[in-house]
């Protein structure tokens, strides 16, 4: 090859391999961040004045007062379509902080791996099972036939889920557990929430080390624990 050819060749692709890396045209662009859904907010000033709580069905929003102060708010999760929870008035009758269903579970193997992660407690148990029964961690009943307030899987915030019971997030449950009483009111009601329904919201890209801390008492989505690839469903 002539020596001013070569020349220009070896230009053009000097000059094409500055075009290609510095376009990004050899590399994906970057992804937008994940949206990420805040679960609840809790600002309990623990002053003067009882708790109350309204859920609302249509929302899947659990609001709560004190002496009629805004004090949070959270995403429940309530039952689904064959068990729907009942709109009314309650008041909290038991606080039991570890309990479990007696109607509601699944069936695992001897490796604990989920074979049925929607079974009962009269269900025949297959050869091999076991039946455990679900958690229902820091429960509030309501009624006298099982239904209540308890931490649990909350899959798809603003969708009902569970068999009757009120679930909310398991990070959350434990701060509204201390702060009612045998007795808080609780009402249940297809009206609105105040703060529902809620858009994800959208994080930044790479961490600001600048940026505020966030604030006490906000609480982002839960991640979902799986037992060889099935989710561990809560009443």
């Amino acid at each position: 090859m002539p020596l001013r050819s070569a020349i220009q060749f070896t230009l053009v692709i000097a000059l094409s391999a500055t075009f290609l890396g510095s376009c990004g045209i050899a590399s994906p662009p970057p992804s937008r961040p994940r949206s990420e859904r805040v679960l609840y907010q809790w600002n309990d000033d623990q002053g003067s004045g009882k708790v109350a709580v309204r859920i609302s069905l249509t929302d899947q929003i659990a609001e709560f007062t004190r002496g009629g102060r805004d004090i949070g708010w959270c995403y429940v999760a309530t039952g689904k379509e064959g068990h729907s929870t009942r709109d009314g008035t309650y008041k909290i009758t038991e606080k039991v902080a570890d309990k479990y269903s007696n109607i509601y579970g699944w069936f695992e193997d001897e490796f604990g791996n989920v074979t049925d992660g929607d079974a009962k407690a009269s269900d025949r148990v297959p050869p091999g099972m076991v039946y455990v029964p679900a958690p229902m961690p820091y429960w509030m009943r309501l009624t006298s036939y099982g239904v209540g307030m308890h931490g649990g899987l909350i899959p798809e915030p603003g969708k009902p889920a569970s068999h009757g019971c009120i679930r909310m997030p398991k990070e959350f449950v434990p701060l509204l557990f201390d702060a009612v009483l045998v007795g808080t009111p609780v009402v249940i009601t297809h009206a609105p929430s105040k703060h529902g329904p809620r858009e994800p919201e959208i994080p930044l890209a790479s961490p600001d080390p600048f940026a505020r801390p966030a604030r006490l008492g906000a609480g982002s989505a839960e991640s979902v624990t799986y037992r060889d690839g099935v989710p561990v469903f809560y009443r």
